[in-house]
């Protein structure tokens, strides 16, 4: 198993992060499409891991995909580490942070911008920061 520069125990990740995030970053959950406070977020900034606090993606590489989910088209340099993730049936690539290994969704290669990625992460896994 991958080590972190972040890790905790299963009961401090619960107390920091709280029951719907925790299942998202550390049970590799999913939130409702199109429930998420940072879907229709549009303003200049960072979005960063709600477990360490990592910046993963800017302002300029967010874009609406329709899917429900806050997306984007490139993540910043040695944020995101990349799983085989066949479970659901389906064969899909996982998306975690490098620095704490937690849950943020999954990248597919059907992005309408240049870099043909689409980054489709769960509000409930990142924060916003102006």
């Amino acid at each position: 198993m991958k080590k972190f520069k972040i890790e905790k125990s299963a009961e401090e990740w619960k107390a920091q992060l709280g029951e719907e995030s925790y299942f998202i970053l550390r049970e590799k959950g999913t939130e409702r499409a199109f429930s998420g406070a940072l879907n229709t977020n549009y303003e200049k900034g960072s979005y960063n891991c709600k477990g360490c606090n990592a910046t993963l993606f800017t302002s300029e590489q967010k874009f609406d995909s329709g899917c429900g989910w806050p997306s984007f088209d490139a993540s910043e340099e040695g944020s995101i580490i990349y799983n085989r993730d066949t479970s659901h049936g389906m064969i899909r690539t996982e998306i975690l942070c490098a620095n704490c290994g937690g849950h943020l969704g999954h990248v597919f290669n059907d992005g309408p911008t240049e870099t043909g990625q689409r980054y489709c992460v769960n509000s409930l896994s990142i924060n916003f920061k102006k």
